[in-house]
């Protein structure tokens, strides 16, 4: 592919006759080369977002894209408390599809730089239910996909004998996830509205004075559903400083039926990623994706303890989560995941004007309440089953925390400061 901005800027009065294009540049924070992807700007001043895809699976995500963000009329988008990138059209370039949308500003930030505490992980946690929130008429009349939670349940199984059927998925694994698959209370909620799979790319945020780092808008549309609310969380596995107050702040902002066992179907769901990876090689009859599925999931395997299957039989403690391996699995051999996005960075200086107190609120440690929530922190001491037990005395934590009074307020004020220096971080590394 590899395009020049021009070309690809060229091409928006395609799908926006009229339009006046009088420059372009590429995105600063392009994604990891599965589209071509440049910024247009027009003589009134907006500035748009172009993406390509050349081959079938980049196309259909773009088909997706674009079907979802039409689905999301202006009465849907009030109710969120973010912008959602405006479609604008889409046209061809070549054999390629070319969807084109408004450009969102705003830092992205990557999973295991989230910091704990008030600001930024407790932004996202609201961010994310409220598209949970959204009613389900928006994408039933779009036409989207909508799963209930026994449809979901049966494609888990279907995943799981599909990839057990390689054999390159190691015993325990196997065992593993049909044991959770089999119980009855871990599925037992609430469909709901879902990105399909948020990841930690799917935030941008801004600074506000007051509150930190907050969610401004959001991107990655084209898994829009209905289904298990579950994998809107699934990317905590690989932020453990963010995870707790996170899923808290999720928990507090919802008004859904409360779902005891989320964080370990999100957990479920992160982990199963390598399996998807798995049969996706297979069915592409491709050696060299199964050999990489295969290693990931072996190093997942290795992160359990011996005695997880039993553990998960007898619903006492102690299984590592996928965290575990995930820590120990090199970089490169990762799955091909998408993080281009509509969006470009803000430049450091245009939020912060106090260079040296920005210089040490960088020393701030994160502060946050690592037992909020422990289905997706406390790894080394949960598994894959719930425990009415273990909510009531997180509940009990989470009362405690609430009267301890001026020395919290002090805490939230320090993890707000280190939310913040962490934004100057990552708009320091990410900025043009």
């Amino acid at each position: 592919m590899a395009r020049s901005p021009s070309t690809l800027a060229a091409a928006v009065t395609a799908a926006l006759p009229g339009a006046e294009v009088t420059g372009a540049r590429p995105l600063s924070a392009d994604g990891d080369g599965r589209f071509d992807s440049a910024v247009a700007t027009l003589s009134d001043g907006r500035e748009l977002a172009i993406r390509v895809g050349d081959d079938d699976e980049t196309s259909r995500e773009l088909a997706s894209e674009a079907l979802a963000l039409r689905a999301l009329t202006a009465g849907a988008r009030a109710i969120l408390p973010f912008r959602v990138p405006e479609y604008v059209g889409e046209t061809r370039i070549g054999d390629g599809r070319a969807l084109v949308t408004d450009l969102l500003p705003g830092f992205l930030v990557d999973a295991a730089d989230v910091p704990a505490g008030r600001g930024a992980a407790v932004s996202m946690g609201r961010a994310i239910a409220a598209v949970h929130a959204l009613p389900a008429s928006v994408v039933r009349g779009a036409g989207l996909t909508a799963r209930t939670s026994d449809e979901v349940r049966t494609e888990i199984r279907q995943l799981v004998d599909r990839a057990a059927a390689t054999g390159r998925v190691p015993a325990r694994l196997t065992v593993r996830w049909r044991e959770a698959v089999d119980d009855e209370e871990l599925w037992r909620f609430e469909s709901a509205v879902t990105l399909g799979g948020a990841q930690a790319a799917s935030f941008l945020f801004s600074d506000d004075p007051d509150e930190g780092p907050q969610v401004t808008g959001m991107l990655g549309w084209h898994g829009l559903s209905v289904g298990d609310p579950a994998v809107d969380l699934a990317w905590l596995s690989t932020a453990p400083d963010a995870a707790a107050d996170v899923q808290a702040a999720y928990t507090a902002a919802s008004d859904r039926s409360p779902d005891a066992a989320i964080g370990v179907r999100a957990r479920m769901t992160a982990e199963l990623e390598f399996a998807r990876w798995l049969v996706h090689g297979d069915a592409l009859r491709r050696p060299d994706i199964v050999d990489d599925a295969a290693r990931l999931l072996e190093s997942l395997a290795e992160g359990l303890r011996g005695d997880d299957l039993a553990v998960i039989a007898d619903r006492s403690e102690g299984v590592d989560s996928a965290l575990d391996a995930l820590g120990r699995v090199p970089e490169s051999s990762t799955p091909p995941v998408d993080t281009s996005m509509q969006t470009d960075a803000y430049r450091p200086d245009e939020l912060w004007l106090d260079t040296d107190e920005t210089e040490r609120m960088r020393g701030a440690e994160p502060v946050g309440d690592p037992e909020a929530t422990a289905d997706l922190t406390d790894l080394t001491e949960s598994d894959l089953i719930p425990r009415d037990a273990q909510s009531r005395e997180h509940a009990t934590d989470a009362s405690s925390s609430e009267a301890r009074g001026a020395s919290s307020e002090e805490s939230a004020d320090e993890a707000q400061r280190a939310a913040r220096a962490a934004l100057q971080r990552w708009t320091s590394s990410s900025s043009e």
